[in-house]
């Protein structure tokens, strides 16, 4: 068994090898017919000596079974999102804010620039240098598990090189997977020609070919993959991102080729105006650049918010515009009863996608770009995202063009519509309209909610329509026969919603309460909310006005808006309903500790045997609070190497100062 299984691996390392130069180098050593002759030689005597077989040869990249349904992986340090700087002008205010924090007034601060490219964020994490897992960004704590689609894309070694430097025991690192333009236009033409739909942009390609259940969907679709920052490492540390990166391709990991060291403001601007000059020249989509402190021990003192790290920005690029002709403006209901006037385009290609609708948010948007059905218009993709319409183009205006008002009746249940006080936005007063209703059960059900896998949006349209749900809680009284009866839903397909909806029963309190589509009440409130009053939902629905708006992040209107959501009786009677009928909340347990319970704290300087996300991570736990600057009321302040205006204000204010040992110790007690 020794020859052929030397012979095996002899095999497997000539073909990784062969990956390294085509992905890492750019520098093919053969061609792509002498790489299938090696490959298909391994596959023959990996089923000849079976007992060979290891999950992460180059011959496994699709060797799984068709999942049922992703699993989910928990991020052992949070993917944080990034702060945007839309224009020079907020770069150039991220980067003061950068010397007031480190008390400097350097002008040459080191930063690394590169491309932000438009794909799918992904975590991979290798255990002694082989793939473990990975998963996707998910809502930055907890994503999805991918690991069977991620071994299909070649460029992700499943072993890491060792010739210069030995991998660490544990490697948590993060990338970006994307399907290159002129790839992307070979699989649109592929799948035109095979009579499928088309994929709308590159980015949402590369993020359904990476969400099918079938490995082998995905290994047919060009994948590519550059990883641009590392989370958790254990035994092995970096000092700056340069060398972080430069170690990731000698491990064989593929990284950008437009990275570039930076210092100061002024090359950081040069940088960006660069790559959005070239933006179309470069073979994939990206749609901004990001700027990246280079010193690890700086980035440390520099610190975290709750949803973006200080040391770093996207520049988002200026959106590309065109010009298009509006046929018509319709009003669509949402989920609080707004009516959103929808400008109907001529169809248009911009930013990567083909236009056909641009919201124009409400009547006094309307009126002050004078907008009207039959205008010749100019378009952007804002962020490269929205369509949005920038100004009228009054040299083209045609006799016939028609202003638009939005009208003061529902189009859906033909209700009075109402505009009350200050709120630009004119809304069906009626609570029991049915778009209103369609738009509060597809926010219930959706990702960031219940999370009920295959309660789509015409399911929820047909129960709604066929009179069959006429309340949220009503989801949880649906029945197999109910299901069945619906358009394209056999009883198999009925019995999996039907198990996916007593499963989200299960739930949290921070999705539940984000479900329930309380206005002002997004994602990252709603955790909050869970962690002020420990997911006891009674605590909320009790809370006064006072009360909430003190919770540090939560002002007045979102405030207000909660109250007045918890005290509409209906409300009261659809969410105690829903316990009823067998949902439930986690509960957050939260260690109190005599010391901690209560207090708040602030951390600065450099941490040396933790992270400051870490360190409030440990108090939290223990029932206080971590908060970003010193007041009067601020406990403790823990203070490491480089502590500058915070410890000043804490020996002003008589605040108690810890040391990172004494603060260890005193949690360790």
């Amino acid at each position: 068994m020794s020859s052929p299984l030397k012979k095996i691996n002899a095999l497997r390392s000539q073909i990784e090898e062969h990956n390294y130069q085509y992905y890492i180098c750019d520098n093919p050593l053969i061609s792509d017919g002498e790489y299938d002759l090696l490959f298909r030689d391994l596959e023959a005597l990996e089923q000849e000596f079976p007992e060979s077989l290891s999950p992460n040869s180059p011959t496994q990249r699709i060797g799984n079974k068709p999942l049922n349904a992703f699993g989910s992986i928990a991020h052992k340090t949070p993917m944080l999102s990034l702060a945007n700087a839309m224009n020079k002008d907020e770069l150039e205010a991220f980067y003061r804010r950068i010397q007031k924090i480190l008390e400097t007034d350097d002008p040459k601060i080191q930063f690394v620039g590169e491309p932000k490219l438009d794909g799918l964020g992904v975590e991979l994490v290798y255990e002694n240098g082989q793939f473990l897992h990975g998963s996707t960004r998910g809502d930055g704590y907890t994503g999805e598990d991918i690991s069977s689609n991620l071994r299909t894309i070649n460029a992700i070694p499943l072993t890491l090189r060792t010739n210069e430097i030995t991998p660490p025991k544990l490697l948590e690192i993060r990338g970006e997977v994307f399907i290159s333009k002129s790839d992307f236009d070979k699989l649109n033409h592929q799948r035109e020609a095979e009579g499928e739909s088309l994929f709308a942009n590159p980015r949402n390609a590369a993020a359904g070919s990476l969400r099918q259940l079938d490995p082998k969907i995905t290994a047919s679709r060009p994948l590519s993959i550059y990883f641009y920052e590392v989370g958790l490492v254990e035994e092995f540390s970096f000092n700056q991102h340069l060398d972080f990166l430069k170690t990731l391709n000698q491990w064989g990991l593929p990284t950008n080729p437009y990275v570039k060291k930076l210092s100061g403001i002024q090359e950081m601007i040069n940088y960006h105006s660069k790559m959005e000059s070239i933006r179309n020249e470069i073979p994939y989509e990206i749609d901004g650049t990001v700027f990246k402190i280079n010193d690890y021990e700086t980035r440390n003192i520099l610190g975290t918010r709750s949803r973006s790290p200080r040391w770093a920005i996207a520049g988002k690029f200026q959106a590309q515009q065109t010009t298009t002709r509006i046929n018509e403006i319709e009003i669509q209901v949402g989920r609080t009863g707004a009516l959103t006037p929808v400008a109907k385009l001529d169809p248009v290609f911009v930013g990567g996608v083909t236009v056909t609708n641009a919201t124009l948010h409400n009547q006094d948007e309307i009126n002050r770009k004078d907008i009207r059905i039959g205008d010749t218009v100019i378009i952007e993709r804002a962020g490269d995202v929205i369509p949005k319409i920038v100004k009228v183009i009054l040299e083209k205006r045609s006799k016939d063009a028609v202003p638009f008002y939005i009208p003061m009746e529902c189009p859906v249940c033909h209700h009075a519509a109402v505009r009350l006080g200050d709120d630009v936005i004119i809304r069906c007063a009626n609570i029991s309209c049915m778009a209103q209703l369609k738009g509060r059960i597809k926010h219930f059900i959706s990702k960031l909610a219940l999370d009920i896998d295959g309660f789509g949006e015409k399911i929820v349209e047909q129960l709604v329509d066929k009179s069959l749900i006429m309340s949220i809680d009503a989801i949880f009284s649906l029945d197999l026969d109910t299901l069945s009866n619906l358009d394209r839903m056999g009883e198999k397909s009925a019995q999996n919603l039907l198990h996916a909806i007593n499963a989200s029963k299960q739930t949290t309190f921070a999705r539940f309460v984000y479900g329930l589509g309380i206005r002002n009440v997004g994602e990252h409130i709603a955790k909050v909310l869970e962690k002020y009053f420990k997911g006891n939902l009674n605590l909320l629905k009790n809370a006064t006005i006072e009360e909430l708006e003190d919770i540090d992040e939560l002002g007045p209107i979102a405030s207000k808006a909660i109250k007045q959501f918890f005290l509409d009786e209906s409300n009261q009677i659809m969410i105690q309903n829903c316990l009823n009928k067998g949902v439930v909340l986690a509960q957050i347990k939260i260690k109190k500790h005599q010391d901690f319970a209560g207090k708040t704290f602030v951390f600065t300087g450099f941490l040396e045997k933790c992270t400051r996300n870490e360190a409030k991570s440990m108090v939290e736990k223990l029932g206080a609070k971590a908060s970003g600057s010193v007041s009067e009321k601020t406990d403790f302040v823990v203070a490491g190497p480089g502590a500058g205006s915070k410890l000043k204000k804490a020996e002003k204010f008589q605040v108690n100062i810890l040391s990172e040992e004494e603060f260890l110790e005193l949690i360790n007690r």
